[in-house]
C-alpha cells in the first residue's frame, strides 16, 4: 500500500540524518559517505575522482559529479542515483526516518483533537459558579486583590485541578478558570489559575497557565469576554486587571492573557472603539520600551489600520523596586477610582494612535 507523505515534514524529518538514510538507500554511496567532502569515483558512471559529497551531507543530503551536475540535496541525489521519481523518493526517505503518512498524521491529529476538547470539556464540567460555597478559595483570592465579590459568570471555580511540570503531575489545586474565545465567540481553550485554600496563588512556578487547544481552533486574536461588550471596549492582559478596569470606569474589558495576545487581539464586528489599558514593563534587551507598552502600541497601530479609534492608556506611577512592572490592578488596590483617568482622558486617547 503507497502512502502519501508531507514533503516539508519529511524533509525536516531527514535533517541531520541523511548519511544514515544514503547509506540504506544507495549502497552506491558508501566509499563518499566514507569520506565526505572529499572526491571519490562517480557511483553512476565511474572513473577516478569526478564526485564528492558536500561538506553538510547530514543536513542537506547533497553531492556533486563534475560530469553528471549538482545535486543539491539527497532527493535530487538518489533520484539520479536509483532512478526513482519524486514520490517514490519521498515514501522511501520517510519510511527509513519515521515520518507519518498524511493519513497517519491526520489520524493522529484527529485522536489529539478529540483528547484536548474531552479534557477541556471534563474540565468545564466539573466547574461550578462562584457563588458556589467551594468556591471560597476563589472569591479570597479576588477580595485579596483588592476586586469585588461580584464577580462575571464567565469566571468558574474547579475544586481541584492538576497542576503538570514536565508532563508529570505535581498536586491538584483550586482553580479559577475562565473560558478563551476566538474572534468569532467560539470557545477556544481555558485559562487556569492555580490557587491555595486559603485564597493565595498556588506556591508553583506558573500559577497561570492555559489549557492545550484542540489543534483545529486559532487561539491567536482571542480573548476572555468577562462581561457583554458594547461599541466600547477596554482591553488588558490579566483578569484581574480587567476586573479592576470595569469596576473602576464602567467600561465592558476583556482580558487576553498575556503581552502576545494583547498585540494581536481581534475585536468582534460591531466595535468601534477600544482602549487599552497596558501593563506597564521594566524595559529588555529583548523589548526596550516594556514588553507590555509596546504590545499595546502594536494593537493600537493595527486597529487604526481597521478603522477602529483605539489609545493605549499606562499608569503613571513609578515601578516599585524589585518588581517587573505594573498594572492598572496595581493602582486600582493603592489609588482606587481615583487612579484612573477621567472619561475625557479616555476620549482623547480614542482620537490618537499610542
Amino acid at each position: 500500500m503507497k502512502h502519501e507523505y508531507e514533503t516539508q515534514q519529511v524533509k525536516e524529518d531527514a535533517r541531520g540524518r541523511w548519511e544514515r538514510v544514503l547509506l540504506a538507500l544507495a549502497s552506491p554511496l558508501k566509499a563518499a559517505l566514507e569520506r565526505t567532502g572529499k572526491h571519490v569515483p562517480c557511483p553512476v558512471h565511474g572513473g577516478r575522482d569526478g564526485f564528492r559529497l558536500f561538506r553538510d551531507v547530514a543536513d542537506t543530503g547533497g553531492g556533486i559529479c563534475n560530469t553528471c551536475g549538482s545535486f543539491a540535496n539527497g532527493f535530487a541525489l538518489l533520484m539520479w542515483i536509483n532512478g526513482w521519481d519524486f514520490g517514490q523518493t519521498i515514501r522511501e526517505v520517510a519510511e527509513q526516518v519515521g515520518s507519518r503518512s498524511r493519513s497517519a498524521k491526520s489520524a493522529a491529529d484527529k485522536s489529539e483533537d478529540e483528547m484536548r476538547r474531552e479534557q477541556l470539556n471534563r474540565t468545564w464540567r466539573e466547574s461550578v459558579a462562584l457563588s458556589h460555597p467551594s468556591a471560597e478559595p476563589a472569591r479570597l483570592y479576588l477580595a485579596r486583590r483588592g476586586l469585588s465579590v461580584k464577580v462575571p459568570e464567565t469566571l468558574r471555580f474547579h475544586a481541584a485541578l492538576g497542576y503538570y511540570e514536565d508532563n508529570r503531575r505535581l498536586a491538584d489545586y483550586p482553580t479559577l478558570i475562565a473560558q478563551v474565545t476566538g474572534q468569532g465567540g467560539d470557545a477556544v481553550t481555558i485559562h487556569r489559575t492555580y490557587l491555595t485554600p486559603e485564597g493565595r496563588k498556588a506556591p508553583v512556578d506558573s500559577p497561570k497557565k492555559l489549557m492545550r487547544h484542540p489543534l483545529a481552533r486559532q487561539m491567536t486574536g482571542g480573548a476572555i469576554r468577562l462581561v457583554p461588550a458594547n461599541h466600547r471596549l477596554a482591553v488588558t492582559e490579566g483578569i484581574e486587571t480587567a476586573l479592576a478596569v470595569t469596576e473602576a470606569t464602567g467600561i465592558p474589558a476583556w482580558a487576553t492573557g498575556n503581552a502576545h495576545l494583547l498585540a494581536t487581539f481581534q475585536p468582534p464586528a460591531g466595535i468601534d472603539q477600544i482602549l487599552v489599558f497596558a501593563d506597564k514593563d521594566r524595559p529588555s534587551r529583548q523589548h526596550p520600551s516594556g514588553h507590555g507598552q509596546e504590545a499595546a502600541r502594536e494593537l493600537v497601530k493595527r486597529l487604526w489600520s481597521l478603522g477602529i479609534r483605539a489609545g493605549a492608556i499606562a499608569p503613571a506611577m513609578e515601578i516599585p523596586e524589585g518588581k517587573k512592572g505594573i498594572d492598572w490592578l496595581d493602582v486600582f488596590v493603592l489609588e482606587g477610582k481615583a487612579g484612573f483617568p477621567a472619561l475625557v482622558s479616555v476620549e482623547q486617547a480614542l482620537h490618537q494612535a499610542a
